[in-house]
């Protein structure tokens, strides 16, 4: 922010290194690996090429470069699946297995009866998770760079449960089974939309529950209905739900006006309008009377609302955001939109757009009203630098858990903002790769870290790999999101920390069995969900509060004091000999006791047990801090969080 002047008067400093002019740079993809800490040159697990991700998807597009087997050995011993090669699909030595379910009715003419992906959705979460390094990758020359997965020699198996007219639950279930047995390691779900219900009518919680038992971790998506409370989706305390943040490049597209104004927007144009100034026109002055529109409809620009004569040739200022049908079907040759939200993620459109908050829309509109022949021009676009990321995007859906509250849902974020990675030439738009937002980006990349920390520790439990994910997040600040951890979790994923843990808190299926008798299942229920003759006794009747969960949450009542205590054990990953001390900075209003605060390791694998006692008043807003185990070397973090709702 410095004029020549004074930039000259600093430069001459002893205290100053350089000064030198800040130029706009373009960023390189897929950055949201790099910007995670965790480059290419990572170091690699032996057992890399033998672990198996099970995409639970809409397909996959094989042909793509990001599914390239050159160079792979044959197929994991382990590996029981099957290829259905129908319809010119074929799988790999990469795509080591694929199938297709649609259960119920017949499949539309739209969709294709294969593993074959033509909506795009499947292959871009299995390339963000597994993709080979494919150098020069971008949509349209935006984000150029290496488009890479997270564990690139891993193998990836396809079940296809989503088509035109969407997911089914017995598809669903019937993918769960055949990845249990096909002898996947790791099950990757970008999928949701179900709403609060029970684990025993849930079909993920099922299907998840069931992999657990094998020890196949289940990542999810959070849900994309943020930032409501209570809207996260995939809340089972078996599965690892993920929110979406950002990460420092965002895609922006500038507008443009007569007068000279410049504003920077958020849209996803792979072209522009080459700075050519076009005449610009509000849409509520251009109603389609015709049609019955007036000008308070017109102005959101709705498909068959605006006059096409007054319209076409020009760019049209819009009071809503759409998918820019309207302005497009009226001969627009672009649009400015408003939008009264956040605008923190950009979108594909029909037509070169540029998506503007209320007050520089509003300055776009006094121009256009107050000119005698305004003008404007909406350029492709770019991607710019994003000093303000990492924080959970807007869209990402929040908890508290809706079913299990005093179980902490998300349990951490990863990237899911502007992500580019392989996508299907038959979908919208057909391009090799693509550029799309949601927690469905978010959850492979958390895929992809937890089978890295499988390829290293082949023997580890769904808990413990979830644990170490957990446990190793960068952190988040709440200067950024108000809902706190109700938007992150426990922070921001961190794929190569998750290496080295230090301490894991591990569970198995007869410990979520004593927590769901202890929520108030009954046998009948409980046997929806284990799928066996598991029964609620007195022996296994827990607590929710004592399950090996590696983050602390508690709803108190409001208006009441409370005194609660959580059992858990952790078990020693990082070195034999070692001394862990427990941290806590408690805020004022909580009252915090760790018995015991040391705990002393003499071998790896030994486990200790340990109780954190939280006394307090019922706050009136969240109340949160953290636990940390630390021996000097590892920092074990776990969040513990009070609220009233």
């Amino acid at each position: 922010m410095l004029s020549d002047k004074e930039a000259r008067k600093l430069s001459g400093m002893e205290e100053l290194v350089s000064v030198f002019p800040s130029k706009q740079r373009q960023l390189h993809t897929t950055r949201s690996w790099n910007f995670m800490g965790f480059p290419s040159t990572a170091p690699r697990g032996p057992f890399e090429s033998d672990v198996i991700i099970g995409m639970i998807d809409t397909g996959i597009w094989p042909e793509s470069k990001s599914f390239d087997d050159a160079g792979f050995g044959p197929l994991p011993s382990k590996w029981k699946g099957i290829c259905q090669a129908n319809h010119n699909f074929t799988c790999n030595n990469k795509i080591i297995g694929a199938r297709y379910y649609h259960l119920q009715s017949n499949i539309s003419e739209k969709d294709i009866p294969s593993p074959r992906d033509n909506e795009g959705h499947g292959t871009h979460t299995s390339s963000t998770a597994a993709g080979r390094l494919v150098i020069n990758a971008s949509l349209a020359g935006i984000a150029d760079g290496t488009a890479r997965g997270g564990v690139p020699s891993a193998r990836i198996a396809v079940y296809k449960v989503c088509w035109s007219d969407g997911c089914s639950d017995v598809d669903l279930l019937a993918a769960f089974e055949d990845a249990i047995a096909d002898g996947v390691d790791i099950i990757s779900l970008s999928i949701g939309g179900s709403g609060a219900i029970n684990y025993f009518d849930d079909a993920i919680a099922i299907g998840s529950f069931h992999a657990m038992k094998k020890n196949i971790l289940t990542s999810s998506s959070a849900g994309n209905s943020g930032p409501d409370s209570f809207s996260i989706e995939n809340y089972a305390p078996w599965l690892l739900t993920v929110a979406a943040s950002t990460i420092d490049r965002k895609i922006v597209a500038r507008a443009k006006l007569g007068n000279g104004e410049e504003f920077q927007g958020m849209a996803v144009n792979t072209n522009g309008l080459d700075g050519e100034m076009y005449p610009l026109i509000f849409g509520g002055n251009v109603p389609n009377i015709s049609a019955g529109a007036n000008a308070s409809v017109s102005s959101f620009c709705g498909e068959g609302m605006l006059d096409e004569k007054l319209v076409k040739g020009k760019v049209v200022l819009c009071s809503g955001l759409s998918d820019g049908s309207g302005p497009l079907l009226a001969g627009a040759v672009g649009a400015i939109m408003q939008t009264h939200g956040a605008n923190d993620v950009s979108f594909e459109f029909s037509l070169p757009v540029s998506v503007l908050q209320s007050n520089s829309s509003e300055q776009v509109q006094h121009y256009a009203n107050k000119t005698s022949n305004p003008t404007a021009s909406i350029f492709k676009s770019q991607g710019v630098f994003d000093a303000t990321a990492p924080y959970v995007v807007s869209f990402s859906s929040r908890g508290p858990n809706p079913i299990t509250p005093n179980i902490l849902k998300p349990d951490l974020t990863a990237p899911g903002v502007d992500i580019l990675a392989a996508w299907s030439p038959l979908s919208t738009p057909k391009v090799p790769y693509n550029i799309i937002s949601g927690t469905s980006m978010a959850c492979p990349h958390t895929t992809g870290a937890a089978a890295y920390v499988k390829s290293f520790n082949p023997t580890w439990s769904s808990a413990a790999i979830k644990s170490a994910l957990i446990t190793t997040v960068y952190v988040m600040s709440s200067t950024k999101n108000a809902e706190a951890e109700f938007a992150y979790g426990a922070g921001h994923i961190n794929p190569l920390a998750a290496l080295r843990p230090g301490l894991i808190y591990d569970a198995q299926e007869v410990d979520y069995i004593k927590m769901l008798c202890g929520e108030g299942y009954s046998t009948k229920n409980l046997r929806l969900v284990t799928g066996d003759q598991s029964s609620c006794t007195s022996t296994n009747n827990g607590t929710v509060f004592d399950l090996n969960y590696p983050t602390f949450a508690l709803r108190a009542q409001q208006g009441k004091s409370f005194s609660t205590s959580f059992q858990r054990t952790v078990t020693n990953v990082g070195v034999s000999n070692s001394t862990y001390k427990a941290i806590v900075n408690a805020p004022s209003s909580l009252k915090i006791n760790v018995e015991p605060n040391i705990l002393s390791f003499e071998a790896l694998l030994e486990k200790k047990s340990f109780s954190i006692k939280i006394e307090g008043d019922a706050p009136k807003t969240t109340i949160s801090t953290v636990l940390i185990w630390s021996d000097g070397t590892y920092n074990v973090r776990s969040p513990i969080v009070v609220y009233t709702r």
